[in-house]
C-alpha cells in the first residue's frame, strides 16, 4: 500500500510499508542505461556522501563526460567495465521514495552478453528500455524487447535518451515512439510510456526539462511509481515447491519451501505431485514458530500428518486444483550459446528446484528451411524429460514456469526460457500413485529395479547374451524380464515398420515397458539393435542415471555376416532386404556406452558375466533370501552384493 503508516507503539517512530517494484533497463550498447540509473539515484538522493567522492574521483580516472561526474560509474562496478565503459554484469542497486521501493537491474548491451539480460529479465515485473535518439530503434532494442516479453513482463517505459543530441525535436521522438510500437504490436505488452529524456544532463528523470516544454506526460520516476505490481498470488491456486527436506531428528520430519502462489493451513488436505500422494497439513512451521495458515511468498516448513515420501522439487497442491503430470512440454527459449541445439543430445534442464536429464528439439522449423536457430535467437522447442514432474505453464506460475537448459559436459547455460504448456492431453492426465512405493518393491526384490539396454548389430550377440545373463540372474535370486526385440515384434510393436520413425517408436515402447518393470525392482533385460543414439538417448533420459545401462555388444560387421544366424545377411545380400542395419541402413556406435562387450575376442557366457560383474559393482544387487542360500551352500556370488 502506497504510503500507508505501521504505528510500531511505544513512542517508536512510525514505519512507512511500500510496495516494491522490480524494473530492468536495457537498450543497445552506449544507450545510457548505467548514466540514466546513476542519475536517478543522484536525483533522488540515494548517494550517499563518500560514493560521491569516490564518483568524483572515478570520473576523472574513468569517466567519460569530461569535467563533470559520469553518473554511469555509480553501478559500472567490475574494473573490465570501467576501462571498457561497458556493462558487462548485471548491476542491482536498491533505492525508495515516498510512494514506492525499487529494485533496478541495469543490463548489458552487448549481443553476447544478452544472457545476463535474460537473467534480470526473469526476476522484474517492468522494464525501461532505452533508444538512442541519435539512432533509434535498433535490432538490439527488438530483440530486447521480445526477451522482456518472453518472461512475462508487461509494462514497458520507453526511454528516448540524448534527446539534447538531437535539440529536442519532437517529431524525432515521435518517429522513434511509433517505430518502437509498429515494431512491439504482437508482444502483447499492457502499457507502453514513451518519455523523452538526457540522462546525462537529468531532463525528465525526477523533474521536467524546460528543453521539452511539448511533452506533457510523466517523468520517468512518476512512471515508475504508477506502474501497476503483478498480482500477489493470493488469488491463484496453492503451490508449494519442497526446497530442502528438514530432519533434524527422528522425531521431525518437514519441508522446507516458499508457498509460490495462493494459500494454505494447518487441517488442510494436499496432494504430493506428481505422485499423487494425499496428506493432510499438520503443522506450519516459521521462524516465529507454528502458524495456522501461509500465503503466497511466506516461507515456511510444513509437516505433514502422514508419512509419506516426499523428495525435493515435488510441489504440494489442493487436490481440487493441482498441476498436471508430464514428462513432455513446450517451451518457448532464448538459445545462448554459440553452438547450435544438438537434438540427438541429452541436457539438463533445471525447473524451480528440480534438475533433470531431458532432449530438446525444435518445434516448429522456419518455413525457409530447417536451420537452427542462433545465439540469441528467440523459438519454440518441445521438452521431453527423464521422468514426470509436477508442472504448469510459465502464465500460471512465474516461479516453476521458468527453465534452463545446461550443457551437461560443460556445466554452461545454453538457454533460458518459459514452460508455454503441456503437449497433447496431459492437463487432463495424472499420474496415479500405487500403493507399493519403488524402495518397498525392491526391498521385497532384494535388488534394485534397472534396465540393461544391449545394443549392436544383428549377430553381434545380444539375444544370446541377455538370455545367459537372465539365467545367471535367476541362479542369484534376482526377479528378470527378458524384452529381446525380436519376440516384442510379434506382439507389443507388432504393428510397426523398419522405417527410421518406426525403429525409434520400437525403441520408445521398450524403453517404457522396462522403465515401469523397473520400478516395480525387476531388472529388464532389453536386447534391441537400436541403431539411433538419439533413439537409446532418449530412453536412458527416461530412467535416472543409477538405474540404466547401455551396453554395446560390438561384433565387426564381416563376423556378424558369417554369423548371420537368422539368415538376415544372405536375404540382404540377395535383395531380399534391403534397408538391413549395417548394410542398407546405418548403425550409430554408443558414444559413451557403460560397457563394451568385443564378441569375437570373448565368449558370449564372458560376455554376461562381465555385465553380471558391473551392475554387482553398481549397487544393483543384494542377498534376497534365495541368494542367502546360494551364498550357504558356497555359490561365488559378484562384487556389490549387500544383505538387506
Amino acid at each position: 500500500m502506497d504510503g500507508s503508516v505501521v504505528s510500531q507503539g511505544g513512542g517508536v517512530p512510525p514505519v512507512i510499508e511500500r510496495d516494491l517494484l522490480r524494473f530492468l533497463t536495457c537498450g543497445s550498447v552506449d544507450d545510457g542505461k548505467s548514466t540514466l540509473i546513476g542519475r536517478l539515484l543522484f536525483d533522488t538522493g540515494q548517494v550517499a556522501e563518500d560514493q560521491l567522492v569516490t564518483l568524483e574521483r572515478d570520473s576523472r580516472r574513468f569517466g567519460t563526460t569530461g569535467d563533470a561526474l559520469d553518473y554511469a560509474l555509480l553501478l559500472d562496478g567490475l574494473e573490465a567495465e570501467r576501462e571498457q565503459g561497458i556493462t558487462i554484469d548485471v548491476a542491482y542497486r536498491y533505492f525508495s521514495t515516498p510512494r514506492r521501493s525499487f529494485i533496478v537491474a541495469d543490463t548489458p548491451g552487448h549481443e553476447q552478453y544478452t544472457r545476463n539480460m535474460a537473467t534480470g529479465a526473469s526476476t522484474c515485473a517492468a522494464a525501461v528500455i532505452l533508444v538512442d535518439a541519435t539512432r533509434g530503434v535498433t535490432k538490439q532494442t527488438e530483440r530486447h524487447s521480445r526477451i522482456v516479453a518472453l518472461f512475462g513482463i508487461r509494462h514497458v517505459i520507453l526511454a528516448v535518451n540524448k534527446i539534447d543530441l538531437i535539440d529536442a525535436d519532437p517529431t524525432v521522438f515521435e518517429s522513434i515512439r511509433d517505430s518502437f510500437a509498429a515494431s512491439a504490436e504482437a508482444l502483447n505488452f499492457h502499457s507502453v510510456t514513451a518519455i523523452p529524456l538526457s540522462a546525462r544532463r537529468g531532463d525528465n528523470l525526477v523533474n521536467r526539462s524546460p528543453a521539452t516544454a511539448w511533452y506533457k506526460g510523466p517523468t520517468l520516476l512518476e512512471a515508475l511509481e504508477t506502474v501497476p505490481i503483478a498480482d500477489d498470488g493470493l488469488d491463484r491456486a496453492f503451490r508449494f515447491s519442497v526446497q530442502y527436506v528438514n530432519r533434524p531428528n527422528a522425531a521431525f520430519r518437514g519441508y522446507a519451501g516458499t508457498v509460490a502462489s495462493g494459500r494454505v493451513r494447518a487441517g488442510d488436505r494436499i496432494v504430493v505431485c506428481p505422485d499423487g500422494r494425499s496428506a493432510t497439513v499438520g503443522r506450519i512451521v516459521s521462524w516465529e514458530g507454528d502458524r495456522t495458515s501461509a500465503r503466497a511468498g511466506d516461507a515456511v516448513t510444513l509437516v505433514l500428518n502422514e508419512a509419506v515420501d516426499v523428495a525435493r522439487g515435488d510441489v504440494l497442491a489442493h487436490p481440487h486444483d493441482r498441476p498436471a503430470s508430464v514428462d513432455r512440454f513446450a517451451a518457448r527459449l532464448l538459445w545462448m550459446n554459440e553452438a547450435p541445439l544438438d537434438p540427438t543430445r541429452s541436457y539438463l534442464v533445471r525447473m524451480g528446484t528440480l534438475t533433470l536429464s531431458a532432449r530438446v528439439v525444435l518445434a516448429a522449423p522456419d518455413s525457409g528451411g530447417s536451420a537452427l536457430p542462433a545465439m540469441n535467437d528467440i523459438a519454440d522447442y518441445e521438452v521431453s524429460l527423464s521422468s514426470r514432474i509436477a508442472f504448469d505453464a510459465f502464465r500460471d506460475d512465474a516461479v516453476q514456469g521458468v527453465l534452463i537448459l545446461i550443457d551437461r559436459e560443460t556445466g554452461a547455460t545454453v538457454a533460458a526460457g518459459v514452460a508455454t504448456g503441456e503437449l497433447g492431453q496431459a492437463r487432463n492426465i495424472h499420474t496415479r500413485a500405487g500403493s507399493v512405493e519403488r524402495r518397498d518393491h525392491e526391498r521385497l526384490s532384494g535388488h534394485r529395479g534397472g534396465a540393461i539396454w544391449l545394443t549392436g548389430l544383428s549377430g553381434a550377440g545380444k539375444s544370446t547374451i541377455a538370455a545367459e545373463l537372465e539365467r545367471m540372474l535367476h541362479d542369484h535370486g534376482v526377479r528378470t524380464v527378458l524384452l529381446d526385440g525380436d519376440n516384442l515384434r510379434h506382439g507389443l510393436t507388432r504393428d510397426l515398420g523398419f522405417s527410421d520413425e518406426d525403429r525409434a517408436e520400437n525403441v520408445r515402447r521398450t524403453g517404457e515397458v522396462a522403465r515401469l518393470f523397473a520400478e516395480i525392482g525387476v531388472i529388464a533385460l532389453c536386447a534391441l539393435i537400436s541403431p539411433s543414439q538419439a533413439s537409446r538417448a532418449a530412453v536412458r533420459a527416461s530412467f535416472d542415471d543409477s538405474s540404466f545401462l547401455e551396453v554395446f555388444v560390438d561384433a565387426p560387421l564381416e563376423v556378424c555376416r558369417v554369423r548371420d544366424p537368422k539368415g538376415l545377411y544372405a536375404r540382404a545380400a540377395a535383395g531380399d532386404i534391403p534397408d538391413l542395419t549395417g548394410m542398407g541402413s546405418a548403425y550409430e556406435v554408443p558414444i559413451h556406452p557403460d560397457l563394451v562387450l568385443e564378441t569375437r575376442a570373448i565368449t558370449l557366457q564372458e560376455g554376461a558375466a562381465r555385465v553380471l560383474d558391473l551392475i554387482g559393482a553398481r549397487g544393483w544387487l543384494a542377498l534376497a533370501a534365495v541368494g542367502r542360500k546360494h551364498a550357504e551352500e558356497g555359490m561365488a556370488l559378484p562384487a556389490g552384493y549387500r544383505p538387506i
